[in-house]
């Protein structure tokens, strides 16, 4: 979990994405739709961005290392450093 407080729920998260990918043939880029969107639930554009390319990795579209894999990663080697610690 990021160190910065949160101040969307994953409700507002996922809506937000939804509106982008179901609306941005409305707008002449993806971009610009971000922007319209961002402006409308108090987010900056980028922010916007980064969640729907998020959505995309984990959903298969666009390459990288989907957010479970990630998260299960984070466990693992936080359970690895506290076992090393245990030990020695």
């Amino acid at each position: 979990m990021s160190k910065t407080t949160n101040k969307f729920s994953p409700e507002v998260r996922d809506r937000a994405v939804r509106m982008v990918l179901s609306h941005e043939g409305d707008y002449p880029s993806r971009w610009a739709a971000i922007v319209s969107i961002s402006g409308k639930i108090g987010c900056v554009p980028q922010t916007l961005n980064e969640w729907v390319k998020k959505a995309e990795v984990d959903s298969g579209q666009r390459a990288g290392v989907p957010t479970e894999v990630a998260d299960k990663l984070k466990a693992l080697e936080r359970e690895n450093r506290e076992l090393r610690q245990a030990n020695g």
